[in-house]
């Protein structure tokens, strides 16, 4: 059977873990000493009762600061190698055109920009179809899309979508988590992998 490979846009294919302790210590948000990670600035956040400066910053970063964020470590590898061996991958992500709060970026224009910028629709580069990119308003939209494409595959970094009642059930499960240092207690069909050279061994796509 051929591959037909979804993945997830944010956290899975951007990398946002510098970024946003960067930006939390510019606009004075946190102390230097908290966790350098996405999650280290939001739970900070949370625990000071600063839900909607985290929600806020959240749209400042996918909107003003996306050409600041890095791709992670062989994802670009990963798409470019795939491609090439004519496999079929798609982006397939959950993302709001406009942020809850603050001023009101395109996330969709923004997250497109920054893919091109990355080299992802160069022809002489990783070669991947604009057409195979889809951000989708809300969550039932992404499931659809998984479902409808009919991916054999699916990548992401949130175990709950993974483990939604309507997740394609034609789908192998991968979810991305480099960050985890023990298994979670996850559905066990669930496959866990830990960088982006992980899963091309896996598709056997080096």
């Amino acid at each position: 059977m051929t591959s037909i490979i979804g993945v997830d846009f944010d956290n899975t294919i951007a990398c946002y873990d510098n970024i946003f302790y960067q930006v939390a210590l510019e606009k004075e948000l946190i102390p230097p000493a908290t966790s350098t990670t996405k999650e280290g600035v939001r739970n900070y956040l949370r625990a000071i009762d600063k839900e909607d400066v985290w929600t806020e910053l959240q749209g400042y970063v996918y909107g003003a600061r996306m050409k600041d964020v890095p791709p992670f470590p062989g994802v670009v590898d990963f798409f470019t190698s795939a491609i090439e061996k004519g496999i079929q991958v798609y982006i397939i992500s959950h993302k709001t055109r406009y942020p809850y709060k603050g001023p009101k970026y395109d996330l969709h224009k923004s997250a497109y920009e920054w893919l091109e910028s990355q080299g992802f629709f160069d022809r002489n580069g990783i070669g991947l179809s604009s057409e195979r990119v889809f951000f989708e308003e809300a969550k039932e939209g992404k499931l659809s899309r998984i479902s409808n494409i009919g991916c054999s595959h699916f990548i992401d970094d949130l175990p709950e979508l993974l483990m939604e009642e309507g997740f394609s059930k034609k789908s192998e499960r991968l979810l991305f988590a480099p960050n985890l240092s023990v298994e979670p207690p996850i559905d066990e069909e669930i496959r866990i992998v830990r960088s982006w050279t992980e899963i091309s061994c896996y598709f056997g796509i080096h």
